[in-house]
């Protein structure tokens, strides 16, 4: 296997998406008074806390929350946490935030932890999106659709986490 990374995204394009996605999270929800951002520990979570930065600063009167989840991808069931009580979501539009949809197993576990909680809507925005879903799950807001093939691997690095400037690559 090479170890030939290509650069699909920069760090300014990564800003650039991130503020659209912001945009059109913000248009789908112009009537809501707030949002609850659900990001997925560790690179969904950082790319939810920007969105949420985003989101304040283009519509100020909106409430932003945003809640952690860490899930053990590991395993072949759900077993995840949350930083806050899983109720913070009730009635509400939530966005589940993660970096990269590849199967769709992560968001699939992700919406199994508010499967009994009332909500007013679910959508889910990733900064890059693989289209090789194994479960019905789909992208509401991205910012690239990539067609990889399956033994290519997409890698988001940010700054907050991997103390390297923001970059996406494909290897």
């Amino acid at each position: 296997m090479s170890n030939k990374r290509t650069l699909i995204l920069n760090k300014e394009q990564i800003h650039q998406k991130s503020i659209r996605i912001a945009y059109q999270i913000l248009e789908d929800n112009f009537e809501e008074k707030s949002l609850v951002l659900v990001g997925v520990a560790d690179r969904g979570y950082v790319f939810a806390k920007r969105l949420q930065k985003f989101l304040q600063h283009i519509a100020s009167e909106k409430k932003i929350e945003l809640i952690k989840i860490t899930i053990s991808k590991t395993k072949r069931s759900l077993e995840a946490t949350t930083d806050v009580p899983i109720e913070t979501a009730k009635n509400k539009v939530i966005i589940l935030v993660d970096d990269v949809l590849n199967s769709g197993r992560t968001l699939a576990y992700g919406l199994g932890l508010f499967l009994n909680v009332p909500l007013k809507k679910m959508r889910t925005a990733v900064l890059i999106d693989r289209s090789h879903h194994q479960f019905p799950l789909f992208s509401d807001y991205y910012g690239l659709k990539l067609s990889t093939i399956l033994k290519e691997h997409v890698e988001v690095e940010l700054e907050e986490v991997d103390q390297r400037e923001d970059a996406a690559w494909l290897s």
